[in-house]
């Protein structure tokens, strides 16, 4: 692995949603996301955590030190379980035999091989008390790169669509009718904003993520919703990432007084389209020590 970075950075993503649902949530029957307060549409860090893992998981597929941890169909203690044979430490019925619980020496040992062949753990940090049935608690490995819940410019109003099934589950159900019916929920338009940080302390100190690693996580959020599409989602895309890189490690200027340099506002009464909003980016009298790159 290459060196850990050296520089903290602060960074926004755009991206839109055109038809479809964005993050549904399961609170309110899969609807989209919304503050009932302001009609603000909201996607959680979660999910948009998720899309970069899938394409991580894709592009760099069988590539050492690129695995991912959280990952769909996969127990954490079976991947735990394959981390301990690598590290050919001594096993028991699942369990280490030769070593105290919260062993400090293990702990450790356990954690830097994890940070090292896990992409996701190197980048957002896991929790990892459960490790092989608490045979050690490796304990929270804070990540270096955090996001934001994303919120959309203006309100969204989501519409519920009517649709059919031609086809029918049962035998008794095709006596009595010829299709089902079901309910489908969208968004017709809607730009959203997220935030995001990337900490140079915590990189070197706590899980080592490197250039290479800030270059693929730009690539992965540039195509997150690229090898991701579904008719559930609609049509969504990232529509900018702006970078402000800081020389010092621990930063040259507050990260809020950077973000409000990039402004998304509405210039038509009812936007359909990305066309419809002005995007700028005020590049004028940027701290020192902080350089601002548009990647999208």
């Amino acid at each position: 692995m290459s060196e850990a970075i050296q520089n903290r950075y602060d960074f926004v993503i755009l991206f839109e949603v055109e038809n479809g649902n964005p993050n549904g949530d399961p609170d309110a029957g899969n609807m989209p996301r919304i503050d009932p307060e302001t009609g603000i549409g909201l996607v959680s860090d979660v999910c948009l955590k998720r899309k970069i893992r899938n394409y991580v998981e894709t592009a760099k597929e069988g590539e050492q030190g690129y695995g991912i941890y959280i990952q769909e169909r996969r127990t954490l203690n079976s991947l735990d379980q394959d981390a301990l044979k690598d590290l050919k430490l001594p096993l028991e019925e699942g369990k280490l035999k030769s070593l105290k619980k919260d062993d400090p020496e293990a702990d450790e040992k356990i954690r830097n091989f994890m940070c090292g062949n896990f992409f996701d753990i190197r980048t957002f940090g896991a929790v990892m008390t459960t490790f092989v049935k608490a045979a050690l608690n490796c304990g929270q490995v804070r990540g270096p790169v955090q996001l934001t819940f994303a919120k959309s410019i203006d309100p969204i109003v989501p519409q519920e669509a009517g649709i059919t099934r031609i086809a029918v589950t049962t035998e008794k159900d095709a006596e009595t009718k010829s299709n089902t019916m079901a309910r489908k929920h969208i968004i017709p338009y809607a730009l959203y904003r997220a935030e995001g940080f990337v900490s140079a302390n915590l990189a070197q100190k706590s899980t080592g993520f490197s250039e290479d690693d800030l270059q693929l996580l730009w690539e992965a959020i540039l195509n997150m919703f690229e090898d991701d599409h579904s008719a559930a989602r609609g049509r969504m895309a990232v529509r900018e990432l702006v970078v402000f890189k800081h020389e010092k490690a621990c930063g040259n200027a507050p990260s809020h007084k950077l973000f409000e340099r990039v402004k998304a506002e509405k210039n038509t009464s009812l936007p359909r389209k990305y066309a419809d909003y002005d995007v700028t980016v005020d590049c004028e009298g940027l701290p020192e020590g902080v350089a601002l790159e548009r990647k999208a």
